[in-house]
């Protein structure tokens, strides 16, 4: 797949924000908000800090940039987010009718696309797999470092 260097450059952007939640103990997802080229919204994983669990960085992202414009829509906006979105950050997505999302890794267990595609507006233009391999490492790092599979049994 050939990515557009803007693409590579705001996903790095998301992986900053993604190293920032496994700083915090938190799932290591980073969201960041672009509108006519420049960033209005960067965001984190605080599900733990926040004891809420819709404190995603999706959820986080789209308050801080509908307060950025005054609006709830971001139909002119990209999302560029390290993890495929859940279903509830792209039913989210669906209602702030973002004009594109771009992720890094898709999620297998929890994505959006393997429970319901449809969530996403029709108009969303998606894209996945940009900097794919930086964005699985750093999930598949956190989660060793919360399971070690060399622990004994019972522990």
């Amino acid at each position: 797949m050939a990515m557009d260097k803007d693409d590579i450059y705001f996903m790095q952007e998301a992986l900053k924000e993604a190293r920032k939640a496994f700083a915090l103990n938190e799932v290591p997802v980073g969201a960041v908000i672009v509108c006519e080229g420049k960033i209005i919204a960067r965001a984190h994983n605080l599900s733990e800090r926040l004891t809420d669990a819709t404190a995603h960085a999706e959820m986080q992202a789209f308050t801080s940039a509908s307060s950025h414009l005054g609006g709830k829509y971001l139909n002119e906006c990209t999302l560029y987010v390290t993890i495929e979105p859940c279903p509830m950050c792209a039913g989210a997505g669906f209602w702030t009718q973002l004009g594109k999302i771009v992720y890094g890794a898709k999620d297998e267990k929890r994505g959006y696309s393997v429970h319901q595609p449809s969530l996403i507006h029709p108009k969303t233009k998606i894209i996945s797999g940009i900097l794919e391999e930086e964005c699985r490492k750093l999930m598949t790092e956190f989660f060793r470092k919360k399971r070690p599979s060399n622990s004994p049994k019972g522990e």
